[in-house]
């Protein structure tokens, strides 16, 4: 009866160990990124993005992303305002679930965009909002890897495959590499409807940001000419009282923000 309880006693360690060791869901990896990446409180954030050609800058833009987690639905609200160049001073690109508005001040007229719209080189509009991965991707891990990031410093990561699990998705697929034991973004590769790959992203320059450390630069890359580079600055982090009526397209015309 004894030597009975203790090999029953010595399977339970054993599962209990190969439970610890487990590594964790590709849900919960993906979700602790988006906790890296964004901040949970309302907020807004500075944006440069510089088109780079052969290393040599070609065309620039500067934003502010104003930002607000909607609780019921696990998404992001975001009014993008343009500050630069003075050109574009005033317009406006406003997400609200899946429907995205382009606001120009010049005509006063709102226009139906998708999250594929370009702003400089290869940053489109989705890749500048605040978006939540693990609400709008099925997400798979494909396994362990060692990768190297934009400064070809190696990295212990989970590579995963995210397919988009609502409409709001802005790719068909996403591969990210996420590094074990921080949860940070290292870099994604991402693909569209017909399975091209479509462009490299790398996230770098980690500083504490509202309550934790978050990548303060993406590079992103072309997939077919990589002399093709975007670079997008990220500053300013600061908590905001983010309305909810900034989120309605009728309200755009009168938008003002200090």
């Amino acid at each position: 009866m004894i030597a009975r309880l203790a090999a029953v006693f010595m399977l339970a360690l054993a599962a209990s160990a190969a439970r610890a060791d487990a590594p964790p869901s590709a849900a919960d990896i993906v979700a602790a990124a988006d906790q890296v990446r964004n901040p949970s409180q309302p907020f807004r954030v500075s944006l440069a993005l510089v088109e780079y050609r052969n290393g040599q800058p070609h065309d620039a833009t500067n934003l502010t992303v104003h930002a607000k987690l909607v609780s019921a639905s696990h998404q992001y609200r975001n009014l993008i305002r343009y500050v630069g160049p003075p050109r574009d001073v005033g317009k406006l690109v406003l997400l609200d679930a899946s429907r995205m508005w382009f606001y120009d001040p010049a005509s006063k007229a709102s226009v139906r965009i998708s999250a594929q719209q370009r702003l400089v080189g290869q940053a489109s509009d989705g890749d500048v909002l605040t978006v939540n991965l693990a609400h709008d991707y099925t997400a798979r891990l494909i396994g362990e890897e060692k990768t190297q990031d934009a400064d070809k410093q190696p990295h212990d990561t989970w590579h995963l495959d995210l397919v988009p699990a609502t409409s709001d998705a802005t790719y068909a697929r996403i591969e990210t590499w996420i590094e074990k034991g921080t949860s940070r973004p290292i870099k994604s590769k991402f693909y569209s409807d017909s399975g091209r790959l479509l462009k490299l992203a790398y996230y770098r320059r980690y500083e504490p940001r509202l309550g934790a450390e978050r990548p303060l630069e993406t590079i992103i890359v072309d997939a077919v000419d990589p002399h093709l580079v975007t670079k997008i600055s990220y500053s300013d982090f600061r908590a905001e009282d983010v309305e909810d009526v900034w989120f309605q397209r009728d309200y755009l015309p009168r938008f003002s923000v200090e």
